[in-house]
């Protein structure tokens, strides 16, 4: 394909510009041959018409597309130019803040003026053992390939850095040094990488100054060669320095500095040992003044100088060495104030006795008078004479700045062979890396003889550097077998001839300089003579006679002739040197002793290899001291030599180069000034570099990356297996001139533009296919969008509709309800005006009728009044009659018959007076009699009727006159009130009347007040309406209020919450950093010890001396120190079981700090055991004495006390009588059998002790019967106890005669005594209970009183508490409530250390006790002293038991312990172990043993085999470290040993956890709590042990199957790389994936769970696997430009998820691993979120919460689109995520800290196992132990 193809419209390309160097335009038409103008459209807006040159016709450079920019490798361009490049580097350099990038073989680095976090140790961690490319560009990375390729190759490497001043060149060379000292190390004790490194304050103070571009200029050139050993650690270093700027010792430009020690010796002038030097300020010297900036910001002379000193007693300079080096130092600032008087214009002197030059001779230890005359004067000789000569002021002044310019050089190469000797080493080099520190090329307005040495270097360096390049493209078209075409490249010999071939510039000078009256002028002349019009690269300016110009490789140079020939001579007055040899200070001599060697520098080996022995500095250069028979060699001379030598080293070496750009010469922090970095560009060899790549074929894809990348231009039918075959087929028909491109083995080689071109045709297809996709859906979605426009019309027209016929029918509806109302409304007018004249009709009538009704009603009334009136007066009056004229009657019926009876009566008494009559009445009498009986009874019955009629009559008259009575009051009653109301009425019409007329004043007072309380009643109404609307106001404000009170009680609560979450947490991470240190400090004691071990292995071979014994370990010794008595020399006594214990004096010597520490316990033993003994003593005199007490006093005794007191003495009797008889029966089987018939298993033995068994037996049957006898008696004995106390002793008496009468008196006896006993014993319980109730009383009224005091306090804090405000009241209350339990954690604490000192009290007491039973049941304790109790060593007892009470032990003998530990321990097989037995069974095993030493109460045995079981698994893990099966095996069988330990030591928080049967397998002798945590640290150290095998497992498979391998399938379009990597980068061996890592996941996972390990033990792993994994991938995330992009983002949430999945099958979600990913997966997110807006910064911050900012910001500079559709991230977004995240307080680390371990946790997990049930299997090989 044409070039002009490409010139389409829209195709954007580069214009030069004279601003910004080159300016991006884009076409706006098509460019067609023959054209001589392209119209353009510039970034900023504008068009433009650009002119193509006529002559060359050459159109402008392309642009490459914008997937291409920002690369790793400049290379990597499609389009290679100057201004590809320097846009790639400047987008790199602004947008991604990326300092480093590749050019090809070159590292371009540009000084950013500002420290970044890009170089820590975890940065070198990370780019160690990586592949060049594989990674972002950095100087690491090339200080990685050179290291690899010396360890691979066997050749020495080299590293040029160049750059001009202000670069970093020498910051570069310090990162490169440092990598090399932390990756390797050192291979002796020494330290040697730390004096490498401490060499660079030393030469950065004595040959750096600050200049106007840079505050910390190297002034000299130096190449450093690090030597390594076979094994490829540092050894030692060797530097050689090139040309140092002497002139800048007497001079400095304005703004300019002298070398840095000189200021940092007048800033600590101060100090006391400076003293004697009488320095002072800097502006009081001349020589350190004259630049007028002798300060520089943010730099402390002073604590520089401390630096300098430190580093300088590292390199083994002494403190007399370094006050000599600051004595002449400041003798050089002293000699710079000397000043000169002028006698005459040919003669001068110095002032008599003047300071500064007295000061000089005091501190060189020179005569003052001899040096002031040599200053001035000097020595001529000739062939015959001799004679002195005055020389004027000016040469004096000259004579004196070379005199310190020569004084310093000297100390500078003296300094410098220090610092080589302090680097030597004596072990043998076996290669090295040199680092070459060296000038830039550099082009002032005034360049003279510094300037041309300079270029002159640069030159060399430059042809060496294209001789390389050219080498390495041939090697790559040679290895991929494409045809070789010689590319033509610039050759820059012809200048280096110029400079340096016979009649060159330099021999040329030299020979002037030989010349006794050559001068500058006659050196120019002989140039022009000899080069000008010969040599194209020699030109004579136009104006001046005394300058010349150079055409180098960078540019053109003029330098001025004045000055050459006297810097070339060097020239110093012999007589000066001599006065100064002759000095009493001996360090000055020392200075110039190289003058009578004359070394040539060309005296170095002919390999160009300068061994590591002290070697000059730098090439001799010309020195007074040679005389006239000897030439001295002239600087350039030397300096040409120098450059050869060097040229010769670099030659036999690997060169790496490493390019420093300065942006822009005003040093602001990314600041890209494009003028200033083109010049750099071209002159540094970069342009260069991508012109010979260009001139090949640049681009270099392998077929698949080809096909992956270009799958999109390919049919299906074109797609083979045959990758390769292809990829030839697409290409032929893609790119049909096959002149640009060619097939290698395993790549494709484009010419330049090709892979532009076909990305090109990719994004073309792509767009067309995006076309038609989005033609597709866009006629998809329209058809979709008529659809529902469609719909939603005949919806709203169906709606409308609707709406207007409910119009319609609203209207009629409206029409029919308006006739409707309108006739009812009428009607309602008619009824109402009906109504209104019906009702005044109605009221008229009513009125009318009324006034008629009430005439009439008062006419009626009047004449029923008057009739009633009447009625009563006409009753009256005929009442009255009646009354009168029936009174009248009665009274004369009264006379009448009165005067009636008065005659009968006179009748009657004339008849009683006659007999006769009495005889007539009495005939007949007697009937009469009888008929008035009859009459008289006839009329009784009517006499009884009559008168209960009559009392019924009385009754009803009683009640009638009752009635009528009450009627009667009634009716007199109802006068007077007529009476009354006729008053009252008259009254009351009266008082109508008032009322009346009240009633109308009172209406229309009414009125009045109606009329008020209306207006009142508004004005309420209006006030009510105003206070209800305040009301509401206030009840708003209220509700607000309380709302916000509510919040603000909300928020803080919430605060303190997250507050005391925060110092839960705080307080969490504080535990975890402190076990984290503790369990570090536990790796580094381990790795010391292993070290220890080491060096004494290597020690023992060295001096291959066989010790015959080993070392014994005290076993008095506390268990408290094991951890440091465990020697790996205990453990060799499995190899040498019988050896003897050495004499003392063949001892190892024992480490004083370990036998301080072993003293110290063994005195603080001392005093508790004398405390426990003390305290044993005053506990036994208190017994003794309640004793004593008790028998004084007679009490009562119970019944139960005393039946087992006889119990008790019973069976002490039957003891002692049976041990007497057991003793005799063993005497006899031992004295009349042989032994065998008498062994523990023989059968006479057995059949002896099954009848001792059953006679036991026997025997204690009837001793619970004599018991109970006894008891019995006892009973009755009470039961006739008199009741009487005061007759107690005489019934006692009395009861003890009839008791004798019994059978068995003795026994009755006994009993009585016993009662006695019990009594006392009651009595004293009953007292002490006593006692211990008052105390408890005592203990409560305390607490009571204490509690009244508490609540006193808490009723003060809380009146206190309500004063203050809410936020203080909750504050205070936390802070009390805080207080309180801090004082109740301490009491607590208290007593738990008390009740710890009881139970180890108890414990000993238990002990010696235990002891003393011991001796007791083997002897008869009245015939044996307490103090051959004491002396009297334990033995066991053989009395037979029950084997039920013996179970779940192990015996073994002493002598099989070291058997046990290799069987069980050093030669045992994990994998058969956890395939074929239980898990944890050596574990189990071991407790048993222990628990039978226990058993046995036997401490040595104990402690000898934990001692022998913790070595012996170091041992273990020592050998076989790196194998995770036998790691994990050891560790889940060191923590299944601590549980057990801690599961059986009988402490109530482990016994909780066991059945009844496990708890009385406890141990009961010793308490191994020390053991416990040595255990726990040995458990701690086993897992971080696995950690690291984990990790050397992981780490090759994490990058490849998490990053580079794509799961998905087809997702990641591969983006051009282009990184050509070095062919001699090492080949992966195998790429990993996904599932490869999880693979390996499983194989841990299933062999932890076939150990037995515990669950949360095993979800400690995961978590910690899961953190490797993700902080591997995250940091090489971070450091890949090429994996941020959102593809990418995807695998990696996909490969996230996956590992959850893992998670969620082992069911292991909850041990915390997933959250270990959370930084990984929210870089996978950060790379898919949008990355646009202010709404996309606020969801970014907020969701990477785990992420620091470094790395968020870090992850947005390096995302990289895969394709032309995807944006980059712009600087504003970027700036904007900075702003919203400066107050976040987090680490400014950039990379996480992949070798971080967890602090781990022993949670304690019990055995559910029985030990009783656990067998030994014989396949371990343990028969010689044996189940108890």
């Amino acid at each position: 394909m044409a070039a002009s193809e490409l010139y389409t419209k829209f195709a954007r390309v580069w214009i030069p510009d004279p601003e910004e160097v080159w300016k991006s335009a884009e076409l706006l038409k098509d460019y067609k041959p023959g054209d001589k103008v392209l119209l353009l459209h510039l970034e900023d807006g504008k068009d433009l018409e650009y002119r193509l040159d006529p002559k060359t016709k050459e159109l402008p450079h392309l642009r490459n597309p914008d997937i291409l920019v920002g690369e790793n490798d400049l290379t990597a361009l499609s389009y290679l130019h100057e201004p590809a490049v320097l846009h790639n580097l400047r987008v790199r350099f602004i947008d991604s803040k990326l300092i480093y990038t590749y050019c090809g073989i070159v590292l371009v680095a540009i000084n950013p003026y500002e420290q970044l976090p890009i170089y820590g140790e975890d940065i070198i961690n990370a780019y160690s053992g990586q592949n060049m490319g594989d990674m972002d560009p950095h100087i690491f990375a090339v200080a990685e390939e050179a290291y690899k390729q010396m360890a691979r190759d066997e050749r020495n490497q080299s590293i040029i850095v160049s750059g001009e001043s202000g670069a970093g060149k020498t910051v570069s060379a310090k990162y490169a040094m440092r990598y090399f000292a932390t990756v390797s190390g050192s291979a002796s004790e020494a330290n040697v990488e730390e004096k490498v490194l401490a060499s660079n304050p030393i030469m950065e103070s004595i040959g750096n100054a600050k200049t106007t571009r840079n505050d910390n200029s190297s002034r000299f050139g130096k190449y450093i060669e690090i030597g390594f050993d076979k094994r490829y650690r540092i050894i030692g270093a060797n530097m050689r320095t090139y040309l140092l700027e002497k002139s800048r010792v007497v001079f400095q430009a304005e703004e300019e500095r002298n070398y840095h020690i000189f200021y940092q010796l007048c800033a600590s002038a101060k100090l006391p040992e400076f003293n004697m030097l009488r320095l002072g300020n800097a502006n009081n010297f001349n020589y350190t003044k004259q630049g007028g900036s002798p300060m520089i910001e943010g730099v402390d002379d002073a604590k520089e100088m401390a630096h300098t000193r430190q580093a300088c007693t590292l390199l083994g300079i002494s403190d007399s060495y370094q006050m000599g080096i600051f004595r002449i130092l400041a003798g050089i600032l002293h000699l710079g104030n000397v000043g000169f008087t002028s006698r005459d214009s040919d003669s001068c002197t110095i002032p008599p006795k003047h300071e500064p030059l007295s000061i000089f001779c005091d501190l060189m230890g020179v005569d003052y008078d001899e040096m002031c005359h040599w200053l001035c004067h000097r020595k001529l000789a000739t062939a015959t004479e001799t004679y002195i000569k005055p020389i004027s002021k000016l040469q004096a002044t000259n004579a004196r700045d070379a005199l310190a310019k020569h004084i310093y050089a000297k100390l500078f190469n003296w300094i410098v062979d220090h610092v080589n000797q302090a680097l030597h080493s004596a072990v043998k080099q076996h290669s090295f890396i040199g680092v070459l520190d060296i000038y830039g090329f550099e082009t002032f307005e005034i360049n003279s003889f510094e300037q041309f040495c300079i270029n002159y270097a640069n030159e060399k360096l430059q042809q060496q550097f294209n001789m390389h390049v050219f080498k390495l493209e041939q090697e790559e078209y040679m290895k991929e077998q494409i045809p070789w075409t010689l590319i033509d490249f610039y050759d820059n010999q012809p200048c280096i001839n110029l400079i340096e071939s016979k009649l060159g510039i330099l021999d040329l000078l030299d020979e002037e300089c030989k010349m006794p009256k050559g001068t500058d002028d006659t050196w120019a002349q002989k140039l022009y003579n000899t080069h000008l019009n010969k040599c194209a690269l020699f030109e004579k300016p136009r104006l001046s006679n005394k300058a010349f110009i150079i055409q180098h490789f960078a540019d053109k140079v003029e330098y001025q002739c004045e000055g050459f020939l006297e810097k070339n001579k060097d020239t110093v007055f012999e007589e000066q040197i001599k006065v100064l040899k002759s000095s009493k200070f001996k360090m000055l001599p020392e200075l110039f002793q190289d003058d009578e060697k004359a070394i040539s520098p060309t005296s170095a080996t002919s390999s160009g290899r300068t061994p590591l022995t002290r070697t000059p500095s730098k090439p001799t250069k010309g020195r007074p001291g040679q005389m006239a028979k000897e030439h001295k060699k002239t600087v350039g001379h030397q300096f040409r030599n120098s450059l050869h030598l060097l040229m010769e080293t670099l030659n036999a070496t690997t060169p790496h180069y490493v390019r420093c750009i300065k942006p822009n010469d005003f040093k602001f922090p990314f600041t890209f000034d494009e003028k200033r970095a083109v010049q750099q560009l071209r002159a540094c060899g970069v342009l260069e570099t991508i012109r010979i790549s260009a001139a090949g074929f640049p681009s270099r894809w392998t077929y698949q990356e080809f096909f992956s990348r270009y799958r999109v231009l390919m049919k299906q039918k074109d797609v083979l297996s045959d990758r390769k075959q292809t990829c030839k087929n697409v290409l032929e028909k893609l790119i049909l001139d096959k002149d640009k491109y060619q097939f290698g083995k395993t790549k494709i080689f484009f010419r330049a533009g090709q892979v532009a071109y076909l990305e090109k045709l990719r994004a073309d297809k792509l767009r067309a296919a995006c076309i038609r996709i989005q033609k597709t859906i866009r006629g998809w979605l329209l058809r979709k969008k008529y659809l529902r426009m469609r719909k939603a019309a005949i919806t709203v027209q169906r709606y409308v509709r609707g709406h207007q016929a409910r119009c319609y029918a609203k209207f009629l509806r409206r029409t029919k309800a308006a006739t409707i109302i309108q006739k009812y409304w009428r009607m309602y007018t008619v009824r109402r005006r009906y109504k209104i004249r019906r009702t005044a009709t109605i009221v008229l009538q009513s009125y009318l009728r009324g006034y008629l009704a009430r005439n009439r009603y008062r006419k009626i009334l009047r004449e029923h009044k008057a009739v009633i009136i009447q009625k009563w007066v006409r009753g009256w009056l005929a009442r009255t009659y009646y009354k009168r004229s029936m009174h009248a009657i009665i009274y004369l019926q009264c006379c009448f018959r009165r005067m009636m009876a008065k005659r009968e009566l006179k009748k009657l008494k004339i008849e009683a007076r006659s007999v006769e009559r009495y005889k007539k009445l009495h005939i007949g009498m007697e009937n009469k009699i009888m008929q008035l009986q009859r009459k008289v009874d006839e009329q009784n019955k009517d006499y009884k009727c009559l008168m209960e009629k009559l009392t019924n009559l009385e009754g009803i008259y009683n009640t009638e006159t009752e009635k009528l009575r009450s009627d009667l009051e009634r009716l007199q009653l109802s006068e007077e009130e007529a009476r009354i109301a006729t008053g009252r009425v008259l009254s009351l019409q009266e008082e109508i009347a008032k009322l009346r007329k009240d009633l109308e004043q009172t209406q229309s007072e009414k009125k009045f007040i109606e009329e008020r309380a209306d207006r009142y009643k508004q004005e309420t109404e209006q006030l009510v309406s105003d206070l209800k609307e305040e009301n509401s106001l206030l009840k708003q404000e209220k509700e607000a209020l309380n709302h916000l009170i509510v919040e603000q009680a909300k928020e803080m609560t919430e605060t303190m919450e997250k507050k005391l979450v925060e110092e839960t947490k705080q307080l969490e991470l504080d535990l975890n950093d402190e076990r984290l240190r503790y369990q570090n400090l536990l790796n580094e004691f381990s790795r010391l010890e292993e070290r220890y071990d080491d060096l004494k292995e290597e020690m023992t071979l060295m001096v291959n001396v066989p010790k015959p014994g080993h070392k014994r370990t005290d076993s008095t010794h506390s268990s408290n120190e094991s951890e440091y008595t465990f020697s790996s020399e205990i453990a060799e006594t499995e190899d040498i079981p019988s050896r003897t214990e050495e004499p003392s004096e063949k001892k190892v010597p024992l480490d004083m700090s370990l036998f301080l520490k072993l003293q110290k316990r063994v005195t603080e033993l001392e005093q508790e055991k004398q405390v426990m003994q003390d305290e044993l003593d005053r506990k036994e005199e208190q017994v003794l004495r309640s004793k004593a007490k008790e028998e004084e006093r007679p009490q009562i005794r119970g019944a139960e006390l005393e039946y087992e007191s006889l119990k008790r003495q019973e069976l002490e009797s039957e003891n002692k009588k049976l041990k007497n008889e057991l003793n005799e029966l063993r005497k006899a089987l031992s004295e009349k059998s042989a032994p065998e018939m008498t062994a523990p298993g023989a059968p006479a033995y057995r059949v002896l002790m099954e009848q001792l068994t059953s006679v036991s037996e026997e025997l204690d049957v009837r001793k619970e019967e004599v018991l109970i006898l006894r008891s019995q008696l006892v009973s009755q004995k009470e039961a006739i106890q008199p009741k009487d106390d005061k007759n107690t002793m005489t019934d006692s008496t009395i009861l003890l005669e009839d008791v004798q009468k019994m059978k068995d008196k003795g026994e009755i006896a006994q009993a009585y005594i016993g009662l006695k006993e019990t009594n006392r014993l009651l009595e004293s319980q009953l007292q002490s209970q006593k006692r211990s109730h008052e105390n408890e009383a005592e203990a409560l009224r305390g607490e009571i009183q204490s509690l009244k005091e508490e609540n006193n306090r808490q009723q003060q804090l809380l009146a206190q508490n309500l004063q203050l405000p809410p936020e203080a009241r909750i504050e205070a209350s936390l802070q009390h409530e805080i207080t309180r339990l801090t004082n109740e954690n301490l009491d607590l604490m208290e007593q738990l250390e008390k009740q710890d000192k009881t139970v180890r009290k108890l414990k000993k007491q238990l002990k010696v006790f235990a002891k003393k039973i011991g001796e007791l049941e083997v002897g008869q304790m009245e015939n044996i002293s307490p103090g051959q109790i004491i002396d009297e060593p334990i033995r066991p007892v053989n009395i037979p038991r029950k084997e039920k009470d013996f179970q779940g032990m192990l015996e073994y003998k002493k002598e099989d312990e070291q058997k046990l530990v290799k069987n069980l321990i050093l030669e045992l097989k994990p994998r058969g172990v956890a395939v074929n037995l239980i898990p944890g069974l050596p574990a189990y095993i071991l407790f048993m043993c222990v628990r039978h030493a226990d058993y046995l109460n036997d401490d040595q045995k104990v402690r000898s085999l934990l001692t022998s079981t913790i070595n012996s698994i170091k041992k273990v893990l020592k050998k076989r470290g790196d194998d995770f099966e036998t790691v994990s095996f050891w560790l889940s069988n060191t923590c299944r040993f601590l549980h057990c330990l801690k599961q059986y030591s009988g402490e109530e928080g482990f016994m909780k956890h066991n059945t009844s049967r496990q708890n009385e397998h406890c141990l009961t002798n010793f308490d191994l709590a020390e053991y416990r945590q040595v255990l726990s640290d040995l458990a701690i150290q086993i897992y971080q042990q696995l950690v690291r095998v984990l990790e050397n497992i992981l780490q090759p498979m994490i990058v490849s199957g998490m990053l580079e391998h794509e799961t998905i399938q087809g997702v990641s379009g591969v983006k051009p790389t282009g990184l050509r990597k070095r062919t001699s980068s090492i080949a992966d061996e195998g790429t990993y994936t996904l599932d490869s890592i999880l693979r390996q996941l499983n194989s841990f996972h299933s062999v932890m769970c076939q150990h037995g390990m515990d669950p949360e033990l095993i979800k400690q792993v995961v978590k910690q696997m899961f953190y490797i994994v993700g902080a591997v991938t995250l940091n090489n995330l971070l450091l890949r430009k090429d994996m941020c992009s959102w593809s990418k983002g995807m695998q990696i949430r996909y490969n996230v998820s996956q590992l959850e999945e893992w998670l969620r099958d082992k069911n292991l979600m909850n041990s915390g691993a997933k959250e270990t990913l959370e930084p990984l997966i929210q870089a996978a997110q950060l790379l898919q979120v949008k990355k646009k807006t202010d709404d996309d910064a606020e969801a970014i911050c907020s969701m990477c919460n785990a992420l620091t900012t470094a790395q968020i910001v870090k992850v947005l500079n390096l995302y990289t689109p895969v394709n032309e559709f995807e944006e980059r991230v712009s600087v504003s977004f970027i700036r904007t995520i900075q702003m919203r995240l400066r107050d976040r307080k987090d680490s400014p680390q950039l990379l996480m800290d992949a070798k971080h371990i967890f602090p781990v946790t022993f949670p304690f997990n019990p055995s559910s196992l029985a030990l009783e049930t656990i067998q030994i299997p014989a396949s371990l090989g343990l028969g010689f132990i044996s189940r108890v």
